[in-house]
């Protein structure tokens, strides 16, 4: 009994110096994973990184990781547009079979897939926010996107008629939709202002707009859209998706 005693001491011991090791060698490998990351998209702060699954060493022997989630905040993403960016608040992304060098100086995804979220404010960059005639002494501009409810964008538009502003701006419900690497919005119904007789094509001008997104961390693509509380909530996917190097 003294011997099975002394066993399962030494058996605790070293699985707690294996967990111990393992948790150690992880972390090492998420900092260093977080760094190459950092240094290859250009980040002002390096981005979270947790390597899932356990053991870790079992799965850095067999030199793929499981799953591994990226976080990224205020990310930069490219509009294709004379260098203008549009910020993204929240990038998060679930990597699956990630292969690396033993350095991890590279790193591919087999497949990816997350989500990113941007504000209406930074949305509302995109909209023509100057006043545009739209139709004889008729000017209107958008000013202010938010949550319409049931996946919809509500878009403000305010309007000058015949040199007089009007007390209040005009509300459409929009659809918001992804096509390739662009989001879109298009109201599903169009504006009146004090009665005035507006083109489709005309009050579409104003109304709706879209916003390409490239550049995406890895060439990460657009997947779907859906608006949100506090602005739209994107998912994104990919293949192939290399992390570093």
């Amino acid at each position: 009994m003294r011997a099975l005693r002394i066993l399962l001491i030494v058996v605790v011991i070293l699985g707690g110096l294996f967990v111990l090791a393992d948790r150690l060698a992880v972390g090492f490998a998420e900092d260093e994973a977080a760094g190459k990351l950092q240094t290859t998209e250009n980040l002002d702060a390096a981005p979270d990184v947790s390597i899932k699954g356990f053991p870790f060493l079992t799965q850095v022997a067999s030199g793929t990781l499981d799953d591994v989630e990226v976080g990224i905040k205020d990310y930069e993403a490219g509009t294709g547009t004379d260098g203008k960016t549009i910020r993204i608040d929240d990038l998060t992304a679930n990597m699956q079979g990630v292969e690396f060098s033993g350095d991890y100086s590279s790193a591919t995804a087999a497949t990816a897939t997350g989500t990113a979220s941007i504000t209406y404010a930074e949305l509302l960059k995109t909209a023509k926010s100057e006043p545009t005639q739209v139709a004889p002494g008729v000017t209107a501009s958008v000013v202010g996107l938010s949550d319409g409810g049931n996946g919809k964008i509500k878009v403000a538009v305010e309007a000058t008629v015949l040199g007089k502003k009007l007390p209040n701006p005009v509300y459409v419900l929009s659809s918001v939709t992804t096509e390739g690497d662009t989001v879109k919005v298009h109201a599903d119904t169009l504006p009146s202002f004090a009665g005035a007789d507006i083109a489709e094509d005309r009050a579409r001008a104003i109304t709706d707009f879209e916003q390409k997104i490239d550049g995406l961390p890895g060439g990460i693509q657009l997947d779907k859209v859906q608006a949100a509380k506090n602005g739209v909530e994107i998912t994104v996917k990919g293949s192939n998706v290399r992390l570093a190097g």
